[in-house]
């Protein structure tokens, strides 16, 4: 089973790396808007593999109204299917819990819903078109520790 971890700033060249791969080269994101000023405050997700390389990560944004925004969720290709993305999810689930957020969002490009269904999120909402490709709003509710 694979193990993802918070990330640190030592690990900021790979997670730049992994996402200019998976977005830029390969879905064609416009690179002046993969990165932005949030990633400067989100909590960022790793998992690596055998050898140390990032070959997933995603991040989180906490918001004023108690929700958190999972995004920038990005698994090498050579890594995909291996339960790399899952474990940066539950990482990033568990920082959003720790954090007090009650439910969790994120902008799902539609070829991965399932992946999120199969993690208990469900749409909110119609597809749409977002940075060329087509996504879906998606939500899970988050039991707080403690709570039934």
């Amino acid at each position: 089973m694979s193990r993802a971890v918070v990330a640190g700033p030592a690990d900021w060249p790979g997670i730049v790396a992994l996402r200019t791969r998976v977005f830029v080269d390969e879905q064609g994101v416009p690179p002046e808007i993969e990165q932005d000023d949030a990633d400067a405050t989100a909590v960022h997700g790793v998992a690596r593999d055998a050898a140390g390389t990032v070959v997933a990560t995603g991040r989180l944004l906490l918001r004023d109204d108690g929700t958190a925004s999972i995004g920038r969720m990005a698994t090498d290709a050579s890594a995909r299917g291996r339960g790399h993305g899952a474990a940066v999810l539950r990482v990033l689930e568990d920082e959003a819990r720790l954090r007090g957020a009650e439910a969790v969002d994120l902008h799902a490009q539609v070829t991965a819903r399932r992946f999120y269904e199969r993690a208990g999120y469900v749409a909110v909402g119609p597809e749409y078109d977002e940075a060329g490709i087509r996504h879906v709003t998606m939500r899970r509710t988050l039991r707080q520790p403690g709570r039934v």
